[in-house]
């Protein structure tokens, strides 16, 4: 099976950094070098230099599982009061929404900003965005990366999307990759770019600062901030939940919600034995626990990094610690290049949005339904959003029809012929009904028309040279297609 690009090599996953490591110093005048000449702020300098540091010193970023307890109880967003949408509203213009925009749709075969895919009638994940942002009528922030910022600026421009007072954008940084044989600063011949990386999704704080861009916000009067991908597309803000945030003077709150077994590679949510949240992500298991890591029974709630901050209180905090949120290293294993397996093993030092809330003031969570979490990560993500399994409300959002009772269809697309977006579309150019499927598993080539329903549970296996090409009408059930 093709590895999709940047995900962790097998070889790296299994076992801890590399022990041997050089002086500190000897190392760090060169990519202090680096990052000068990059311009790079003092601040993430000034974190980068700490994260090394920990690197040096042996630190693989592991949160050990003796060091945390289960999560037994939450609340529920259904469990939280009516009147919660009503103080929602009354400060919904002192709230904006944010999107990390910073991804590119490699694993589906895309060369651009994965925002810009079309999702359905010809809508891409920006133009939901955009639309969601113009129904309350509040500011939009977009945290770019290098690979995305100019692309998404001439889309927003085309569009006419939004007023320049309700649309803000601002960069990611970007820090070097290092070396796991001996902790230089990577170096590529071919493709300079590849050896920086984005530090993770928890330089949004440090982006926040640098930018200008938290400051701008307070000085505005805004008070409250709701993040989330750009790709989930049922991230949507909800007035209950900004309700229970100011309601309750919570400085963070983080969506979760139930495990399931498609999740259990994902990060989680536990406590620290002094009861304070914590959260642990895949890459900061040791190997040798990652079964219990992955037990659903035990670890019940995953981040969907749906986020709530208070910004005034993120302000108070940021200044306590100069700028710089002690966030948990994560020392992710790569290679230089992610989509050649053999190009040198590197390391990305990186941090999670998500584990500020083992350190803000009167942080906490609240579980919510499955159909907040509706990422698009695969080609099978993408059929199944794209089908009537889904629908549009009135709020732009991407919403399970009814039917469904909240449980989306589950969806496996055989990588050899469906792994990019071209290739999907080349054999299912409309997506097929879904509304009554709960599962659908495609082993091999097909072409499916658009007027197909898949009801039940469908497996369709093609051991043939040649695609199938499947009639329109109610399928249901396992077919199996041997060479005539």
């Amino acid at each position: 099976m093709m590895r999709e690009p940047n995900q962790p090599t097998e070889r790296g996953m299994d076992k801890a950094t590399t022990r041997f490591a050089p002086p500190f110093d000897e190392r760090w005048r060169d990519i202090l070098s680096r990052l000068s000449q990059q311009q790079t702020n003092e601040l993430v300098i000034r974190i980068f230099r700490n994260h090394y540091r920990q690197l040096i010193d042996g630190a693989a970023g592991f949160i050990q599982e003796a060091e945390i307890r289960p999560i037994d109880n939450i609340a529920h967003l259904k469990a939280l009061p009516d009147e919660l949408e009503a103080a929602g509203k009354e400060i919904v213009s002192k709230t904006v929404i944010l999107k990390l925009n910073g991804g590119l749709g490699t694993s589906m075969g895309l060369d651009g900003p994965k925002s810009l895919l079309r999702v359905r009638d010809q809508m891409s994940f920006l133009d939901f965005i955009v639309a969601q942002a113009r129904y309350f009528d509040i500011p939009l922030l977009l945290m770019n990366s290098f690979a995305t910022a100019s692309e998404t600026a001439r889309a927003l421009e085309s569009r006419g999307a939004l007023t320049p007072d309700r649309l803000i954008t601002f960069m990611q940084h970007r820090v070097p990759k290092i070396r796991a044989d001996n902790y230089a600063a990577a170096q590529s011949e071919t493709d300079p770019d590849l050896a920086w990386c984005p530090p993770g999704h928890g330089d949004l704080y440090a982006a926040l600062l640098t930018s200008g861009t938290l400051s701008q916000l307070l000085q505005r009067n805004y008070r409250f901030m709701f993040v989330s991908n750009a790709d989930n597309l049922g991230a949507t803000l909800d007035l209950r939940l900004l309700g229970y945030l100011a309601r309750n003077r919570i400085s963070f709150l983080m969506e979760v919600a139930d495990r399931t077994n498609a999740d259990r590679k994902g990060g989680h949510l536990a406590r620290r034995p002094d009861g304070a949240l914590v959260l642990r992500e895949s890459a900061q298991c040791l190997p040798a626990e990652r079964e219990i890591f992955q037990d659903i029974s035990r670890h019940r709630y995953f981040n969907t990094n749906n986020l709530w901050i208070d910004l005034q209180m993120l302000g108070e905090a940021l200044e306590r610690c100069d700028g710089a949120l002690p966030l948990p290293l994560i020392v992710n294993r790569k290679t230089l290049d992610p989509c050649d397996p053999s190009s040198p093993e590197i390391f990305q030092l990186e941090t999670a949005m998500g584990a500020a809330i083992s350190l803000l003031p009167n942080a906490c969570a609240v579980c919510v339904p499955r159909e907040r979490f509706a990422p698009v990560k695969t080609t099978s993500d993408l059929l199944a959003v794209r089908s009537d399994a889904y629908e549009v409300d009135e709020r732009s959002s991407i919403q399970l029809v009814p039917e469904r009772s909240g449980a989306p269809p589950t969806v496996g697309l055989d990588e050899r012929f469906y792994r990019s977006v071209r290739e999907l579309e080349d054999r299912i150019p409309s997506s097929p009904s879904l509304r009554h499927c709960r599962s659908l598993k495609i082993a091999g080539d097909f072409q499916i028309p658009a007027e197909t329903l898949f009801v039940g549970d469908v497996e369709l296996v093609n051991h043939r040279e040649q695609a199938v090409h499947l009639e329109a009408g109610e399928i249901t059930g396992k077919h199996v297609f041997d060479p005539p």
